[in-house]
């Protein structure tokens, strides 16, 4: 398949502009010369001069292989097929590594076309046609970029069903934690029939990934001595001049003293995550089961324009007097709250589940509405941070009542989370709260159908990071879908912690819509009744 026969529909290109690029694509050096001496590290030369018609990278994080990979499919799709040219698609695991990849590959052309003049286009988005085994299409949202030579390189934003009918290079990045790893490599393989060539580049996810399977037959010989592993480790990248890489993009001074500050605080970020660090640096597959949500189930779920609201509150808030306290969460309630009951559909039968902490961790409360196609519509998300369990009643309770056609809510009754689970149950009955104890038991009957229900594609999630954090932090734990016993690190606020919260939140806010309730009399349609705060608020 050439790159003129990928051309779709004139009407259907659109041309990605430069301010639309990830930030990762816009720190490279406008000068940098890809094709310099010294540009790449020694292990991405290493990658890149391997010859195999199947090769896999086992890397740990962020060492530099798909960027090494994005100036080797440059050259390739520049050339002429005289002089080994091809066509290059691209799998990642989400949408926007697929921009991102694209963006690499964009920024080495231009550099190399003033010098070779190969007459390549701008970055294009189009639609690209998939079709199953069984004639059924699709169209998949791709970017691309074409080469006087005829080829084309092309980012795909979700795995095509037909992998077998892409002819030429197939790069497939983060294949760990693909939706269906296995499906993946088998259709992957399949391409070397028709003369294909295959690049598998991943991190591990657990020794009984499949990717890892793979690594191990082609070292053990399976799959013949055209087929290679690569191993690059953080310490390899390290070695090789990573941290001075790191300097360049950053414009920080290099020293002997910050690179090993630098290099003990990212193995330190782990903390007791030994097995985890291991197998994301160094490239140690752990025994587990790995991660329960794959990203690309996770990405497909975030939605655009719904918000995540956050309180964080100082030390010093829980000593001001009680009626300042209370006064600030009325306000508070009033001027954010309130507005996001706009996001609430009136007709749709709404749940929530809470995950309580009080001082090192966040309380999440996650509003769940149920369409008539049984989907979890999450218009927002409310974020308390070191906030007194007072004002965490004070605004739960307002909440509640702002849901229109209300179902119930579960709430973490673990240990602190108790008081406040029982004293919203008195206040609007037991039958509606749900006093959850989260244990083993409960996480494998429960966590699997919130597993279940992602891979179905029934949730619609607010676009975040820390959202995407907590998710991904569930993993199998003696086969178990589980928040692991330690803290991460939260995204927007480097000095706090977080425990998965989002992810209990939305796994309470499940059971809450299995166990729906008849609703409350008191249900409102989300406006405040009478334009009295302290009615709406307490009445």
């Amino acid at each position: 398949m050439s790159a003129h026969e990928l051309a779709p529909r004139a009407d259907t290109v659109r041309y990605v502009e430069w301010d639309e690029l990830p930030p990762s694509v816009k720190e490279i050096p406008k000068d940098l010369n890809p094709i310099a001496d010294g540009v790449l590290m020694k292990h991405q030369a290493e990658w890149c001069a391997l010859q195999a018609d199947l090769k896999a990278a086992s890397k740990g994080r962020r060492t530099g292989i798909t960027f090494a990979e994005a100036l080797d499919d440059t050259l390739i799709a520049s050339s002429r097929k005289k002089a080994g040219g091809d066509n290059i698609y691209y799998i990642p695991d989400t949408k926007d590594k697929g921009m991102e990849f694209i963006g690499y590959c964009a920024h080495f052309a231009r550099v190399i076309a003033e010098a070779q003049s190969m007459g390549l286009s701008r970055i294009e988005e189009f639609l690209f046609e998939d079709q199953d085994e069984d004639g059924n299409t699709r169209m998949i949202n791709a970017y691309r970029i074409r080469f006087s030579s005829g080829f084309a390189i092309v980012a795909l934003s979700s795995r095509p069903a037909n992998i077998r009918g892409l002819q030429g290079i197939v790069v497939i990045d983060e294949a760990a934690f693909h939706q269906n790893v296995q499906a993946v490599l088998e259709a992957a393989t399949a391409l070397l029939i028709w003369g294909g060539k295959i690049r598998i580049i991943s991190t591990h996810n657990g020794r009984k990934n499949p990717f890892n399977q793979l690594c191990d037959d082609i070292e053990k010989g399976r799959y013949g001595a055209d087929a290679k592993v690569y191993t690059a480790t953080f310490d390899d990248a390290v070695r090789n001049g990573l941290y001075e890489r790191v300097c360049m993009m950053r414009q920080w001074e290099p020293s002997a003293e910050a690179k090993k500050k630098w290099y003990t605080k990212i193995r330190a970020s782990y903390g007791p995550r030994k097995a985890a660090m291991r197998e994301e640096l160094d490239g140690i597959p752990r025994d587990g089961g790995g991660k329960s949500i794959p990203g690309v189930w996770i990405d497909r779920s975030m939605k655009d324009g719904r918000p995540v609201l956050r309180l964080s509150m100082d030390d010093d808030f829980v000593k001001k007097a009680d009626f300042e306290r209370k006064l600030f969460a009325e306000l508070w309630i009033r001027m954010h709250l309130l507005q996001l009951t706009k996001l609430l559909d009136p007709r749709l039968q709404t749940v929530f589940g809470m995950d309580f902490a009080r001082h090192r961790n966040f309380t999440v409360i996650t509003p769940a509405q149920v369409t008539q196609t049984l989907r979890r519509s999450v218009p927002f998300v409310l974020e308390l941070h070191n906030v007194p369990s007072r004002q965490q009643e004070q605004i739960l309770w307002a909440f509640i009542k702002m849901l229109p056609m209300w179902r119930g809510g579960a709430m973490d009754a673990t240990g602190p989370g108790l008081t406040l689970a029982e004293y919203t149950a008195d206040e609007f009955g037991h039958d509606m709260i749900h006093q959850v104890i989260l244990s083993k038991g409960w996480y494998a009957e429960f966590m699997p159908k919130m597993v279940k229900n992602f891979e179905d594609d029934q949730y619609d999630l607010p676009r975040d990071v820390n959202v995407d954090e907590d998710l991904r932090a569930v993993e199998d734990v003696d086969g178990i879908p589980r928040v692991p016993e330690v803290n991460t690190k939260d995204l927007k606020e480097p000095e706090l912690f977080r425990h998965g919260d989002f992810a209990v939140s939305l796994v309470l806010a499940e059971f809450a819509a299995i166990n729906m309730t008849a609703p409350m009399e008191f249900t409102s349609d989300g406006e405040a009744r009478g334009g009295d705060l302290e009615g709406f608020l307490y009445g």
